[in-house]
């Protein structure tokens, strides 16, 4: 755990689950919504705020090691995944946490690591085929 506390000054500072690519992410109010936005190098994606605590409850709810199954907005997402539940009619909000229209996806490849830097999520770091589970 780092002393990052969530701020645009003192962003948490995360890896993908390979550990590969670095990037950011930080909560932010805009349009009088809580957003999480994630800067991977020139990319800024933008996050429902409310996608930690929800796929925290989820994942307690599924009660074992769930695959993370990352994939861009335009492909599908492999049923069963962490990424096919951020964009599913079936969860909380109804559909997609992403909110940038084009840059929605990759759900599972960047909020996973925030759940495990705030200690709500162990996350595997394998090349490929990573899963998560809840800390109770």
């Amino acid at each position: 755990m780092t002393t990052a506390t969530g701020t645009k000054e003192n962003p948490w500072k995360l890896k993908t689950p390979p550990q590969t690519s670095e990037y950011e992410m930080y909560k932010v109010e805009k349009d009088g919504k809580e957003i999480i936005v994630c800067t991977v190098r020139k990319t800024v994606l933008h996050y429902d705020y409310r996608c930690i605590e929800d796929l925290h409850a989820m994942l307690i709810q599924n009660g074992d090691w769930m695959e993370l199954g990352s994939a861009d907005e335009q492909k599908p997402a492999k049923e069963g995944t962490v990424e096919a539940w951020g964009r599913s009619p079936e969860n909380p909000v109804g559909g997609w946490y992403g909110l940038k229209k084009g840059l929605r996806g990759r759900f599972g490849m960047y909020i996973p690591p925030l759940l495990e830097e705030l200690g709500l999520a162990e996350v595997e770091h394998n090349p490929r085929n990573n899963r998560m589970k809840a800390i109770l």
